[in-house]
């Protein structure tokens, strides 16, 4: 209080302070206008990041002309014995952040929060149209002003604090991403230190849902990194859905524009589609185990053990060893050396062998089919022993889940070909990873199940044939 900084600016208050910056009230002696003084401090907590960010979003400022949004000032260096830094002078907006409402204990009706949300994506659709385009990152209730109501209007919004702020240069021609952002309002991708315009559209999704909530989004249930808000809000189907929409974990299944989220909220939005055929819990009496979290979806179906199909391939088995021991005899006794004996007698042998792996393997053996972040395999597993029958591919290059239903054909009403029910999970154009051949090994109602799982954790609709 008091101080006078540059010989310009009069300090009246201090409005917010965290780890080695201050944000001040000031009184521009020149101007007579109030001004927001922004300071970072060279003291024991800095760090050269901290400089990048504040110098970057001094530049951002300066190139930004839009009306709700703080214009740019001043920029200097402080060197005092009292002070060593860096100050950043912007413009003064005379209202109040949307934390201090809801600190206040102020409700917003949906017309109200609807109204919010348009001012906020105009400002993105701005921001975002820029070049190089300019990412907030930290859009939250405490960034965003409202001013006074004005009819039937709830107030002018703007939008604050550009101190996370990306621009797409300031990403290019470095190894090193800074993550930046607030708990609660970060999308995943941003954790990983990437961000796109969609990242803006989910924070401003999960401010939306503060305010119709009353909660933070950190503290509300989730599933599949959903956030559960519906039964805390009454809200209009059409708005919740938009606000899925705009919240969805997954770049893929997120609204990806402010232009398009604004065209979404403007025309309501159908309910998104539900395929009720499917079972979408696992059935009682399954055996097939499943694991999934956010790294990884693991599915592991257990051998057919002893049912009648299995005592046939016994018998099988056994009949065909007999036949090639003794045709291996004749073989060798009455030394019939040709080519052609030998063909035959390695194709006994492969039989042999085939049929004495698929019995063992029905009895003893499993399935897993595994997808990590990295990568998808299946694997038959007997003894400890692992065979890969489609190698390993790329997650990022599955394009397809399908699920195929167990169907009989006529071919000229003579033989019936038989479409066994199964999943199929494509990567690339050609490799394929199957669950079900074997309707003994998996259920139609398992199937759906696991299909409906795959379809989550993959973020992939199902095309069902």
């Amino acid at each position: 209080m008091g101080n006078i900084l540059a010989n310009r600016y009069a300090v009246q208050k201090q409005l917010g302070k965290k780890a080695g910056r201050r944000t001040l009230l000031a009184k521009d002696l020149k101007t007579e206008e109030l001004v927001i003084v922004k300071l970072l401090s060279f003291n024991s907590d800095f760090q050269w990041d901290d400089l990048k960010l504040f110098e970057r979003e001094a530049e951002t400022l300066k190139s930004l002309s839009h009306p709700c949004i703080p214009r740019y000032l001043n920029y200097f260096e402080i060197n005092s014995s009292t002070f060593k830094g860096f100050a950043l002078i912007q413009t003064y907006i005379p209202a109040q952040t949307l934390e201090q409402y809801l600190q206040s204990s102020r409700k917003f009706t949906e017309s109200e929060v609807q109204q919010i949300a348009k001012s906020v994506l105009n400002i993105l659709i701005y921001l975002h149209s820029l070049n190089p385009l300019v990412i907030h990152r930290d859009i939250k209730p405490s960034n965003i002003l409202l001013g006074d109501r004005t009819g039937n209007n709830v107030g002018e919004i703007y939008l604050i604090d550009f101190g996370s702020v990306q621009t797409i240069l300031a990403t290019e021609g470095t190894g090193t991403r800074t993550i930046v952002g607030t708990y609660g309002y970060m999308p995943q991708e941003q954790f990983g230190g990437r961000t796109v315009p969609a990242s803006d559209l989910y924070s401003l999704g999960c401010t939306i849902i503060y305010l119709v909530t009353g909660s933070h989004p950190a503290d509300l249930p989730e599933k599949d990194f959903q956030i559960q808000f519906e039964e805390f809000a009454n809200l209009s189907p059409n708005f919740t859905n938009w606000l899925k929409l705009m919240t969805a974990p997954s770049l893929g299944n997120r609204l990806s524009s402010a232009d398009e989220a604004l065209k979404a909220l403007e025309k309501p939005l159908l309910p998104t589609p539900t395929n009720t055929n499917l079972t979408l819990k696992k059935p009682t009496d399954s055996k097939i185990n499943l694991t999934k979290n956010q790294d990884f979806i693991e599915i592991i179906i257990p051998p057919v053990g002893l049912k009648m199909s299995t005592f046939g391939l016994f018998i099988g088995s056994v009949a065909l060893t007999f036949v090639t021991w003794v045709y291996a005899a004749f073989y060798i006794q009455y030394a019939l050396y040709s080519k052609l004996n030998l063909i035959i007698l390695i194709g006994f042998l492969s039989g042999t062998l085939t049929l004495m792996y698929k019995l063992f393997f029905r009895l003893f053996g499993r399935i897993r089919l595994l997808i990590n972040q990295r990568q998808i395999t299946l694997t038959h597993e007997l003894f400890g022993t692992k065979i890969q029958f489609t190698r390993p591919e790329k997650q990022e290059d599955i394009c397809l889940l399908q699920r195929i239903r167990k169907a009989g054909y006529k071919d000229l009403q003579v033989s019936t070909v038989e479409i066994k029910a199964k999943i199929i999970i494509w990567a690339g154009k050609h490799k394929q990873y199957i669950l079900g051949n074997d309707n003994e090994l998996i259920s139609e109602s398992e199937l759906d199940w696991l299909v409906h799982e795959l379809s989550e954790w993959l973020d992939m609709p199902i095309r069902t044939e």
